[in-house]
């Protein structure tokens, strides 16, 4: 006797009773999962198959718009602690205060490659944090380093060509990097970071996240500071020589990705302790250089670091597209009691940050359960694609009929501003120097070892492609940072 059939045609599966009926997305039960609706069983595929339909549809679209740029990355749940009261002097930030613990989300990335990328390439790492407060999402998108490239949002876009492909033959380009970096001087600092030990972690979790960029913080009093985040491994700092990362390229592509999983998956949770540096607000008009400059840091002699919470990561992710790739940070997503800085790159990223968004996963992006705060929302925004929650009457303010209204105490960290509307450079400061910093990196926290393994690294980069006029402009920019390190570079590259 023949295997009892279903309408298509399929045997039954052994195991069918005790499994759920497939149905299509709008909960309508399937038939088949194999078969299509035909005209007889060699005829035709009919249109009226809406299963079919509607599973080729959504696979053609099953994959958004990568990220421009930190397109490669993962991630992961868990929580941030309060460690003393030393914050509190600071802000008034709820999620800040004594005793308080809040659940995050955690995106570790790749700067310049795409989606499919090798983990272990000299990059710099993304450090995304999404605290879900009790008084909305605040959003810190960090690096791993406490500098970046350039101090203008104006150069971005630029900045990021330079590091991906040309427009002819679709291949990176060394030349194209140099060209960029010796054509703007203000690079020197997160390049020798680039190019030294650091440039490659072990892991994700064996490395240090930064704000890297400038924020405000305001109190209950009134009072503001200009703050720097520090999120220093509780793991240690570990990094992987360039040989090393190299061959686990060919290796395991996904190393870093892999590693946070499975350290997450058999209980060793990694964490990080958060230490913030603080500057009052007034220090910040005749500090000896720019304060907001993104291509340099805050020397610690001047503000020493302060202990203040302590980052866990103890889940993963159960669905990699709905909580890593859809995820999205936002540094306007600021609460009470912080605020942006006079920092003209964070500034710049206030607008680009959101827009990128909702150009790559919908104007409702902050809908999706990854990204929609644990607090209550009470907005006007309505419809749009994809819109989940709509306000319901009323839909406009002002009005008359009990709607939402803003509260006028709630009013935005800020500082005054005066001056002629020009497009210019920060005004200069005594120590306002592009190399002085990249000079103390090599000079004093290089030891002897780690200045050669600089020195092979960049002659390494630079005789990979790179021609004139960008090699002798490379040379002179390294003799910019220290004379022996420029003479060095071109020793390596002439033997």
């Amino acid at each position: 006797m023949s295997a009892p059939t279903d309408s298509a045609g399929t045997a039954d599966r052994p195991d069918r009773a005790d499994r759920p009926v497939t149905t299509t997305d709008a909960g309508i039960p399937a038939e088949s999962d194999e078969h299509s609706l035909t005209a007889g069983p060699d005829g035709p595929i009919l249109l009226q198959d809406h299963y079919l339909i509607q599973k080729m549809a959504h696979f053609n679209r099953e994959r958004v718009p990568e990220r421009v740029v930190h397109a490669k990355g993962g991630g992961a749940h868990g929580f941030f602690e309060v460690i003393g009261s030393d914050a509190a002097e600071w802000t008034k930030a709820d999620f800040l205060q004594p005793g308080k613990r809040t659940p995050v989300f955690v995106r570790f990335s790749t700067v310049a490659g795409e989606l499919g990328s090798a983990d272990t390439v000299r990059d710099p790492r993304g450090f995304a944090i999404k605290f879900y407060t009790e008084q909305g999402n605040y959003d810190m998108v960090g690096n791993n380093t406490p500098v970046f490239f350039i101090r203008d949002p104006q150069k971005f876009s630029d900045f990021i060509h330079s590091q991906k492909r040309r427009a002819d033959t679709h291949t990176r380009d060394n030349n194209m990097q140099w060209d960029f970096w010796t054509l703007s001087p203000e690079s020197a600092h997160q390049v020798t970071w680039l190019m030294g030990d650091r440039g490659i972690p072990r892991t994700w979790r064996h490395m240090n996240g930064y704000s890297s960029h400038t924020y405000m913080w305001v109190n209950a009093g009134g009072e503001r500071f200009f703050v720097k985040y520090h999120f220093k491994s509780d793991q240690g700092i570990e990094t992987l020589a360039d040989a090393e990362a190299k061959a686990m390229v060919a290796d395991d592509g996904d190393h870093h990705l892999r590693d946070l999983n499975q350290a997450i998956a058999r209980g060793d949770h990694p964490s990080w302790t958060l230490q913030m540096q603080v500057m009052a607000f007034e220090e910040a008009a005749d500090y000896r250089f720019n304060p907001f400059d993104l291509t340099k840091v805050w020397p610690h002699e001047d503000y020493a670091l302060h202990t203040v919470g302590r980052m866990v990561l103890d889940r993963n992710p159960d669905d990699y597209f709905a909580e890593v790739e859809q995820s999205s940070f936002e540094p306007s997503n600021l609460v009470p009691g912080i605020g942006p800085s006079p920092d003209k790159m964070l500034l710049g990223r206030l607008f680009s940050y959101p827009d990128a968004h909702r150009y790559r996963i919908g104007p409702n992006y902050l809908q999706l359960p990854i990204n929609a705060p644990r607090s209550s929302v009470h907005s006007y925004n309505k419809d749009g694609a994809m819109a989940y929650r709509n306000p319901g009457d009323p839909v406009y303010a002002p009005n008359s009929y009990g709607g939402p209204g803003a509260n006028p105490a709630l009013a935005d960290a800020s500082w005054s501003v005066s001056g002629e509307i020009v497009r210019a450079a920060y005004t200069k400061r005594r120590d306002d120097d592009d190399f002085v910093q990249p000079r103390a990196l090599y000079r004093n926290v290089m030891d002897d070892a780690a200045k050669e393994r600089l020195v092979g690294t960049v002659a390494g980069h630079l005789e990979n492609g790179v021609r004139e006029p960008v090699l002798s402009r490379a040379l002179d920019y390294w003799r910019q940072v220290d004379g022996d390190l420029g003479a060095r570079v071109a020793k390596e590259l002439a033997g």
